[in-house]
């Protein structure tokens, strides 16, 4: 592990809290005071190394939590964001029935309104959802034209867990059916895409192609990834994050917590000094606003 590189004003553009992959869960069936203490020294990890915004990616029905996000952010003195949308893959625990039972319109109406009207106080700044592996189903098609249906009235940009370059490509078709410029779409997981051809394509079309998934000593790949993007002077649409923390619900003690400074110790080290605020500052605010 190398020196940590401080990046002033960074922005995490994709991390969590808390997670629950074992079913739907709601604030209460776990100790937020348990999530709060071990989150807390994470994120001033994370201030400490310069980071002043956090995109906490957990979405709806499987563990998202504004008020335990609202006390971190008082605590830790970082912006933290929170996120509307549905998520579609992990074998869909994270689908509620409704999801199956709407059309994307009346989806998009629903996550229209968290918008405006805040959930526990906090206003969601961007939109989450997530597409299974390979070919987009009919599920997937619904839940991505919902997020696309509401970043059009919202001006919301999407994140959407996505591992296959044929699922990126094909939710872009669908923005532009929609009317949504690809500026709004993030891939996020590209690094999943073993063709870098797909990051290329995708960014070409003006969309923004993540690379995450970091852990110590396991940033290879992304920095090749990033590197490449570079190269093909694609630089500007590409973004990088930790995918990081977590608090484990139903494991015990919250199973392993994940620090959030991964990018600062292992990947920045390896990349060009000069992107570096590029990435984690000006990309990202790009990105989703300011």
């Amino acid at each position: 592990m190398s020196e940590p590189i401080v990046v002033p004003d960074a922005v995490l553009a994709h991390e969590h809290v808390l997670v629950d992959f074992g079913g739907v869960v709601s604030p209460g069936t776990y100790d937020a005071d348990e999530v709060f203490g071990l989150a807390l020294p994470k994120l001033a990890e994370a201030y400490s190394l310069g980071c002043r915004r956090l995109l906490e990616c957990t979405p709806n029905h499987l563990g998202r939590d504004p008020a335990l996000l609202a006390r971190l952010a008082d605590a830790s003195g970082i912006d933290i964001w929170t996120n509307t949308g549905v998520y579609g893959a992990a074998d869909r625990v994270g689908v509620p029935s409704y999801a199956r039972e709407l059309t994307a319109e009346q989806l998009a109406a629903r996550f229209v309104a968290e918008h405006r009207d805040g959930i526990f106080g906090m206003r969601p700044r961007f939109i989450k959802t997530a597409v299974r592996d390979g070919a987009l189903e009919d599920l997937d098609r619904t839940l991505v034209r919902a997020a696309a249906l509401a970043s059009r009235e919202t001006g919301l940009t999407v994140a959407s867990h996505t591992t296959a370059g044929v699922a990126a490509v094909q939710q872009l078709e669908l923005f532009a059916e929609v009317g949504v410029p690809a500026e709004r779409f993030v891939w996020v997981h590209a690094q999943a895409e073993q063709n870098p051809e797909f990051h290329e394509r995708v960014a070409r079309a003006g969309a923004w192609v993540e690379f995450d998934g970091l852990r110590p000593g396991a940033v290879e790949w992304q920095r090749r990834c990033v590197e490449r993007m570079a190269a093909a002077g694609l630089l500007g649409r590409t973004l990088v994050a930790n995918d990081s923390g977590w608090y484990h619900v139903g494991e015990e003690g919250g199973g392993e917590f994940l620090g959030y400074t991964f990018l600062h110790t292992d990947l920045l080290p390896l990349l060009d000094r000069s992107w570096h605020r590029q990435l984690l500052v000006d990309n990202p605010t790009a990105a989703f606003g300011a």
